[in-house]
C-alpha cells in the first residue's frame, strides 16, 4: 500500500510527539532521581512527659451479698421487687411460720414443765434441810434431793435454751436486707421453697464506691506502684488512676488503687489490682468493661520519637534523620518508656533533628531526600495509650 503525500507528513509528526513524549517521561524521571528518594518527616518534640500505660478492666461490686434464709420454708409474701433500693433491715420475704409457731408453743410448754419440778425439789430440799437442823432425816436424803434440784435446774436451763431457739427460728422467717444497696433482678418468687443456707433469694450490692479490677505484669507493677502507699489507698501516692468506658467516654471522677492480689497469677504471670471509684449517680454498674488508664511520674523535657521512626537490627535500635545537607542520616538511639505513639529517647537525637516517620522502606543512609513535614495530627501520633498509630488509610485513627 503507498502513502499518499498528506498520510507521509501525518505519519512525521505522529513519530516526532512520540518521541517528544517519551524524552520528557525520561527527564521527569531523572529529575525525580535528582530530587531524592520521597519521605515525610516530623521534627523531634521535647516536652514534659506523663508516663501512662491503659490495661483492659471490669467492674465489681464492692459489696455484694447473696441473700439466703436462716430456716427453710415457702415463700409467702414479698415486700420488694428486683432492681429496688433497700436499706438495712428492711423486710425482703417471709416464709411460711406455722411449724415455727408451733415450735415456739411447744418449746414454751416443755420449759413450763421443767421449772415447776425444779420449784417443786427446791421446796422438798427447804423441808429436808429444815428435818436435818432437827435431826429427824438422813444427811445422804439431803444430798440426794441437792442432785436431783441441780437436774432440773439443767434441765430448765437446756429448755430455756430450746425456747429461744424455736423464737429466733419464728423472727427468720422473715428476711431482711443485710445492707444498703440495690438489688439484682434475679430474686426468686412467692411459693419458691427455700432451703435455709442454700437458695438464693436475691443479690443486693452497694453501686457507691465501686471496684475496676485490672491486671499488670510485673514490671508495670514495679513501674507504676508502692506497696505500701497501693495496699492503704495513699491519696498521695504518685499513681493517678482514671476510667474510660465502652463507649469512649471518659469518667469524671478518679480513682485510688485500694487493693492488690498477694501473689503474680501462676497462669499468667500478672497481677490483679483494685481501683476504686465513687459513684454517686450510678452510672458505673459491676458486670461493665472498661479502660484502666495508671498516669505515673512526668519525666521532665522528654525527648520524643514516634515508633513508626524506630528501627531495630542486630539488637541495636536507630532512626533516619534528615540532616544538614537534606541527606539521610542514621542515628543510633538509646530508647526509654512507650508513651502512646511515641518512645522516650534516653540519646541518640535531640529536639533540633528531623526524623522521616515513613517512607523508611529500602532507604538507605546517604540517601537524598524529597521532605514533606507532617504534625503528629496528620499522622495520628497520639501520647494517649488508646490512640492507635499511624493509618494510611485515616490520617487520624483512634480504637
Amino acid at each position: 500500500m503507498f502513502l499518499t503525500k498528506n498520510n507521509k507528513v501525518l505519519a512525521v509528526m505522529l513519530s516526532l510527539a512520540l518521541a517528544l513524549a517519551l524524552t520528557g517521561c525520561g527527564q521527569e524521571k531523572q529529575a525525580a532521581q535528582r530530587g531524592g528518594a520521597q519521605v515525610k518527616a516530623m521534627n523531634v518534640i521535647q516536652q514534659d512527659t506523663p508516663l501512662t500505660s491503659e490495661y483492659a478492666g471490669s467492674l465489681v461490686g464492692k459489696d455484694e451479698v447473696k441473700v439466703q434464709a436462716r430456716v427453710s420454708g415457702k415463700v409467702v409474701e414479698k415486700y420488694v421487687q428486683g432492681g429496688q433500693y433497700v436499706t438495712e433491715g428492711q423486710p425482703l420475704y417471709r416464709l411460711d411460720s406455722r411449724q415455727y409457731e408451733s415450735a415456739v408453743l411447744n418449746a414454751h410448754a416443755t420449759l413450763a414443765q421443767s421449772e415447776a419440778n425444779l420449784n417443786n425439789a427446791v421446796t422438798d430440799l427447804y423441808r429436808y434441810q429444815e428435818l436435818l437442823k432437827s435431826d429427824a432425816i438422813a444427811e445422804q436424803t439431803v444430798a440426794n434431793q441437792q442432785a436431783q434440784v441441780n437436774a432440773y435446774e439443767a434441765a430448765a436451763a437446756a429448755n430455756a435454751a430450746l425456747l429461744k431457739k424455736a423464737q429466733e427460728d419464728l423472727d427468720d422467717t422473715v428476711v431482711y436486707a443485710p445492707m444498703t444497696g440495690q438489688l439484682s433482678v434475679d430474686d426468686v418468687a412467692v411459693g419458691t421453697y427455700v432451703n435455709a443456707g442454700s437458695t438464693n433469694l436475691v443479690t443486693i450490692g452497694s453501686p457507691d464506691p465501686i471496684y475496676a479490677q485490672f491486671a499488670i505484669s510485673e514490671t508495670e507493677y514495679l513501674k507504676f506502684m508502692n506497696i505500701k502507699a497501693m495496699q492503704q489507698g495513699d491519696p498521695n501516692s504518685n499513681v493517678q488512676v482514671s476510667l474510660t468506658l465502652s463507649d469512649g467516654t471518659e469518667y469524671p471522677l478518679t480513682g485510688v488503687i485500694s487493693e492488690a492480689d498477694r501473689a503474680l497469677s501462676d497462669n499468667t504471670g500478672t497481677l490483679t489490682l483494685k481501683a476504686l471509684f465513687d459513684n454517686p449517680n450510678g452510672i458505673l454498674l459491676p458486670g461493665m468493661y472498661a479502660r484502666v488508664k495508671l498516669t505515673g511520674e512526668t519525666v521532665p523535657n522528654a525527648v520524643l520519637v514516634p515508633q513508626r521512626a524506630v528501627q531495630q537490627l542486630l539488637g541495636k535500635s536507630f532512626v533516619m534523620v534528615v540532616n544538614g545537607d537534606g541527606k539521610s542520616e542514621a542515628r543510633t538511639v538509646t530508647l526509654g518508656d512507650k508513651v502512646g505513639s511515641y518512645y522516650i529517647i534516653k540519646d541518640g537525637v535531640d529536639a533540633s533533628d528531623i526524623v522521616v516517620v515513613e517512607g523508611l522502606s529500602n532507604l538507605q543512609e546517604g540517601r537524598e531526600l524529597s521532605v514533606t513535614m507532617v504534625t503528629p495530627e496528620e499522622m495520628g501520633f497520639s501520647l494517649n495509650p488508646d490512640n492507635t498509630l499511624y493509618n494510611p488509610d485515616a490520617s487520624t485513627t483512634k480504637k
